[in-house]
């Protein structure tokens, strides 16, 4: 350990709250894929920051769009009209099929502006007093208490209870769907990939037969496109790889690039559930944050981001498969869409994670056995090539379980 990273490391225990297991690593700067720590040391990021930074660090238009704006407004509340939000949200409802954006500040945000939507929309408009949301096993719609009942997961809420109430979490199976919406449903909210389940995609056919029974139940179907969302997956939004078309969907990660702003998108019919006073974010799509995001749009479509993502994680996911194939049985399975990909390991994950971290390569593991890899969008195939020769040397260099 240097004493650069050592000073850092021991100013963090002694300032910040206890919430993560930091990485050790102190990052100083990045550039594209790529970051450097406090000695100096180049990484290839794979990570991007969680699925944020997808057009690279330290983009030099989404700098230039910063400096400009941040001389001009940076934040003026919602009580006021401001164009760079209006920009931004013609932006974002030109790639769907939705008609109303709300802004926010975080993916758990954008997940608990569509449950309250659901609710409301069910007793406002639909006068029932349907309020569950059912939501899937494995699924994570963000740590808030409303979107950490959503997820449902124990490990993850341990202390916190009790949860706001409302919420069913059921196996992505037909027959439990059937059961679980009942008159008392107000909405269905799913990942079409789940990324912190394990980059798990969902079936297209179950997606098509859920949304449908949702429609013959008259239960608004919402999609979190958080993760997967913004060309992550290979199309703009991963529920238009099956034809959905969901009420509402939530959106946040690469939305600025690294600066935090969350979003909904709604239909004209399910948007019918809030009025002036139901929901409201002090920060949400102010201009300093619309500005960037903008950018970031505009750079997604013009650049044909999308394309590029189904491009490379085609052929980043058959380089794993024919990895898979030469090192059998370490690689147990390969997920994903675009460049959302998972490797699960039935060898030590920690060893080869770390391993991977100490020769220059930033990725996450989940659940202890599976690599998830979320690298910029705008990554270099030469990068992911590297990656995958670096990884089979290490694989053969480590004792399966």
């Amino acid at each position: 350990m240097s004493q650069a990273f050592a000073s850092v490391k021991k100013e963090e225990e002694n300032l910040l709250c206890s919430t993560y297991s930091r990485y050790p690593l102190a990052v100083a700067r990045g550039k594209g894929a790529h970051l450097w720590d406090t000695d100096g040391k180049r990484y290839v990021d794979l990570l991007a920051g969680i699925a944020v930074t997808a057009l690279g660090h330290c983009n030099d238009e989404l700098c230039a769009v910063l400096e400009a704006q941040s001389r001009k407004l940076w934040h003026v509340s919602n009580l006021f009209y401001q164009e760079e939000q209006l920009e931004l949200a013609r932006l974002l409802l030109s790639t769907s099929h939705h008609e109303k954006a709300f802004f926010c500040n975080s993916g758990a945000e954008a997940n608990e502006a569509c449950i309250k939507l659901a609710r409301r929309y069910m007793r406002t408009v639909k006068k029932r007093d349907a309020c569950e949301i059912v939501t899937l096993e494995g699924c994570f719609h963000g740590r808030t208490l409303g979107a950490l009942a959503a997820t449902g997961r124990a490990n993850l809420s341990e202390g916190f209870a009790p949860l706001p109430e409302g919420f069913r979490q059921i196996p992505a199976d037909m027959a439990a769907l059937e059961a679980a919406l009942t008159p008392n449903t107000a909405a269905l909210l799913v990942e079409v990939v789940q990324g912190e389940g394990g980059v798990v995609p969902l079936s297209g056919d179950w997606l098509r037969a859920a949304e449908a029974l949702c429609r013959k139940r008259n239960i608004l179907f919402l999609c979190d496109e958080v993760q997967a969302g913004l060309c992550r997956t290979g199309s703009f939004w991963a529920f238009q790889q099956f034809g959905l078309k969901p009420d509402a969907i939530s959106i946040a990660k690469s939305l600025g690039n690294g600066l935090p702003i969350g979003a909904m998108l709604a239909t004209h019919e399910a948007a019918r559930g809030f009025a002036p006073g139901s929901h409201a974010t002090t920060f949400g799509g102010g201009s300093l944050v619309s500005a960037v995001a903008a950018k970031t749009v505009e750079i997604m479509l013009r650049d044909k981001l999308a394309d590029r993502a189904a491009l490379l994680g085609t052929h980043l996911r058959a380089s794993l498969e024919a990895l898979q194939k030469r090192c059998s049985p370490k690689i147990r399975e390969v997920r994903g869409a675009g460049l959302m990909v998972g490797i699960e390991l039935d060898v030590p994950g920690n060893e080869v994670w770390q391993e991977l971290l100490r020769r220059g390569y930033i990725c996450n593991l989940s659940h202890g056995t599976t690599l998830r890899l979320l690298p910029p969008l705008t990554i270099e195939q030469d990068d992911l090539d590297v990656f995958v020769a670096c990884l089979e040397d290490i694989l053969h260099k480590t004792e399966t379980r």
